[in-house]
């Protein structure tokens, strides 16, 4: 299995240097899972930290890409890392059901606060989340579930960022990041329990 997994990351990594279609990339994907975990999903998402990107596939096609931000450390499952974990997740619980935009979530209460939204190079002191909240639950025991690897005791989120001119480069505390109304528009399109696959490539 392990062969066949190499195989598949060198043929995604030819996938993205040949520009293929978002058809080639859904297949791949779908292939991984078949291969490492032994499953298929009609609806998922799927997160790229080399490519800064999170695709929406259904029904082995990609419906919507966003660029995001992944965490400033890289890639890592361990607790207080600051680093995005990898791996397949569900989404465990939806925060901020018809917030307005830029709703700043103190501990995943709206406070009444609207961010300030930039657009340039900002780099706030304080890691701000805001507009709604997809929690990310992990789904390999001992990988990204369970211990000091638990995604979601890690409190690892989809989320809304007031650094918007940050987006598409690597910045965050851990979580994956998205343009404000990026991520309500995906927060609409989800269900609990929606599959997330997150690999480093």
């Amino acid at each position: 299995m392990k062969n066949s997994i190499l195989l598949l990351t060198i043929l995604y990594s030819l996938c993205f240097t040949a520009n293929a279609n978002k058809k080639d990339l859904s297949v791949f994907i779908d292939e991984y899972l078949s291969i490492k975990y032994n499953r298929s999903y009609k609806n998922y998402l799927f997160i790229s930290i080399r490519q800064q990107k999170l695709f929406h596939i259904i029904d082995g096609s990609i419906s919507e890409s966003y660029p995001i931000s992944t965490a400033k450390n890289g890639a890592g499952n361990e607790m207080n890392s600051g680093k995005t974990p990898t791996g397949l997740h569900v989404i465990e619980k939806k925060v901020g059901s018809n917030l307005p935009n830029g709703a700043v979530l103190n501990e995943r209460v709206f406070d009444g606060k609207i961010a300030s939204i930039y657009q340039d190079s900002t780099n706030l002191e304080k890691d701000e989340i805001t507009s709604r909240i997809l929690w990310l639950n992990g789904q390999e025991e001992g990988y990204n579930r369970g211990g000091n690897v638990d995604s979601y005791h890690r409190y690892i989120y989809i989320h809304g960022t007031p650094e918007e001119g940050l987006i598409g480069q690597p910045v965050s505390h851990g979580c994956i990041r998205m343009f404000n109304e990026d991520v309500i528009r995906l927060y609409n399109s989800v269900q609990i329990n929606t599959p997330v696959l997150i690999l480093n490539f």
